[in-house]
């Protein structure tokens, strides 16, 4: 152990502990821009600078580790003076348009900033801008990047797709997408996690609320919204709500409030993914020489992008199922569309997800499916934040509302519809239908958690029949080409396998509220398996509507209408 003063207050801490970690550790607290503890640890915005007692030089906090008997002063005289410098040179080059950014009050360099109260800058601003398609749904704003460079490592070290670089040398040193491709020629999946790892509005989502906005106010059109798992875990975090308020039935009636016609839930849908990728998966087991294996989920557009991109020679393992948010469209302009007499053009269908790839999956080309090809089965995409901006702009307080609950008939689902949003999930869900498919009675509910867990990857086997089970689940872009490299070399053997690309699943989505430097999957996944298990429905295929779909329209899974429907084609 070291022991070392800070701040007047002794302390004992292992070796090699930054200055950082050791002054968190008494309840220190050193103001940081860059630093993500284990991922960006390089000091580039040199904001966490500290006063060594007898050093003339102050030295970084976040990547320099302590020594025995060291006096630390982390807020002298000298250490303001020169981390309110170190914050006006960065002001210099930013964009500081506070008021129409997204992150205004959420925004580190913001607090920071009136914490160290400047009200003026006194050097030259000098902001760089640069051209991006504001169509894509991920967008940069080059004169809000302070080249922090978190970005980058998440990028590199997390997901492992490489899309962000520093372009430029001096005080023209900015960061763009890497090799000088526009972002539309790179490999990026929209995972979104460079957006919720960004301490300030330089990269965001594309906003589409004024186009749902607009669908609410036309009276010809009618419109219905649906609520992805992972959404309920968050809605409310970035409003002024206590979290035991923030229930899933103040959420409906939030929505309900805004003037949305009809208030599904996902969760459905994802019971129905169910139906579809289990029974895939037992086809493929009954005849297994005619697919390849593993099989892979389909459900998150960041990996199925991913994959085509980066294992072209891997996709056909992924299962034909699409992802809840489209079967959802599939059905509510088709099925759901001819209950109420509307024709699919009059409808819009609106989600709402914890991620930003789901933005670029609904324009995709195999899902137009309801209508023939003339109108995507899902209109708008809407982030979880984007949700929190709409009950903002409504003026809503979420903690005066009386609990509603979703529509009929597209609101019903099971607990295992809900844990799709968290890692493991979706293996989980499909694994528990799957063995009633063939066993002809229930497992416990909880038979299959041992495929639960925040790890990167997790393995585990399950009896099916006459026959053991080899699963995986993995999380994390970084973690999936691990997994890829030792399938294509024969280390790795399964026979299904779940990728989500964001860690610890959606509830951890690009999409999410953003709390700057903290990870909130282990927050957030416990309250959906909370909710599964207070579910008085467990299972997908107990699902009364679910059942109700299949008898009056689909007839069964992997029926023709379903396949056409419910999966893709190319």
């Amino acid at each position: 152990m070291v022991t070392l003063t800070i701040d007047n207050k002794k302390i004992s801490v292992p070796e090699g502990t930054t200055i950082m970690k050791a002054a968190a550790s008494a309840g220190i607290i050193i103001p940081h821009l860059c630093y993500l503890e284990g991922i960006n640890e390089i000091s580039a915005c040199k904001v966490c600078v500290v006063e060594i007692q007898g050093k003339v030089k102050l030295v970084t906090a976040c990547n320099n580790p302590v020594e025995e008997g060291m006096v630390l002063f982390t807020n002298s005289p000298k250490v303001r003076s020169v981390r309110r410098t170190n914050v006006e040179l960065i002001l210099s080059q930013h964009n500081s348009n506070c008021a129409t950014c997204v992150r205004s009050g959420n925004c580190n360099l913001q607090k920071l900033s009136n914490d160290l109260g400047i009200l003026d800058v006194p050097y030259k601003k000098e902001i760089t801008e640069m051209p991006w398609n504001r169509d894509f749904p991920l967008i940069r704003d080059f004169g809000k990047c302070i080249k922090c460079m978190r970005c980058v490592q998440i990028c590199d070290k997390v997901q492992a797709l490489h899309i962000w670089d520093v372009q430029n040398t001096g005080s023209r040193t900015t960061v763009d997408v890497s090799e000088n491709r526009t972002i539309e020629e790179s490999d990026c999946s929209v995972c979104g996690q460079c957006i919720t790892h960004c301490p300030t509005g330089a990269l965001r989502e594309r906003d589409d609320t004024a186009k749902v906005f607009r669908a609410l106010a036309d009276p010809e059109t009618v419109t219905v919204v649906q609520v992805a798992p992972a959404v309920r875990t968050a809605w409310a975090e970035s409003l002024d709500i206590p979290s035991y308020m923030a229930t899933e039935g103040r959420m409906v009636a939030a929505l309900k409030k805004i003037g949305f016609d009809y208030v599904f839930d996902t969760n459905f849908s994802a019971d129905l993914t169910i139906m579809e990728e289990g029974n895939e998966l037992l086809s493929r087991l009954a005849d297994p020489g005619e697919k390849r294996w593993p099989m892979f989920t389909s459900c998150c557009p960041a990996w199925v992008s991913f994959i085509k991109s980066q294992y072209p020679q891997l996709a056909d393992h992924l299962s034909t199922a699409k992802s809840p948010q489209q079967m959802f469209g599939a059905v509510t302009k088709s099925y759901f569309a001819e209950q109420i007499g509307v024709e699919p053009e009059k409808l819009c269908c609106i989600s709402i997800m914890p991620c930003v790839s789901k933005k670029r999956e609904a324009t995709l080309p195999d899902m137009y499916s309801a209508s023939s090809g003339r109108v995507p089965d899902v209109d708008i995409v809407l982030t979880t934040r984007e949700l929190a901006r709409m009950i903002r702009a409504e003026h809503i307080a979420p903690a005066l509302l009386t609990e509603e609950a979703f529509d009929s008939p597209l609101g019903e689902s099971s607990g295992a519809g809900v844990i799709f949003g968290v890692t493991g999930g979706v293996m989980e869900a499909a694994l528990r239908t799957a063995y009633y498919c063939v066993e002809g009675v229930n497992p416990p509910p909880d038979a299959f958690s041992d495929v639960r867990g925040l790890e990167g990857r997790k393995e585990a086997s399950f009896r099916l029949g006459d026959r053991t089970l080899r699963t995986c689940t993995v999380s994390g872009l970084k973690n999936a080409r691990d997994l890829m490299e030792d399938i294509l070399r024969g280390d790795a053997q399964y026979d299904f396998v779940e990728v989500m690309a964001c860690p610890g699943g959606c509830v951890g989505g690009g999409g999410q509220p953003i709390t700057d430097g903290m990870e909130m999957a282990d927050v957030r996944g416990p309250k959906l398996y909370q909710i599964d298990e207070k579910r008085p429905i467990r299972f997908s295929h107990e699902n009364p509507e679910i059942a109700r779909l299949y008898a009056e329209y689909l007839e069964k899974p992997l029926g023709e209408r379903s396949h056409s429907l419910l999966h893709t084609h190319g």
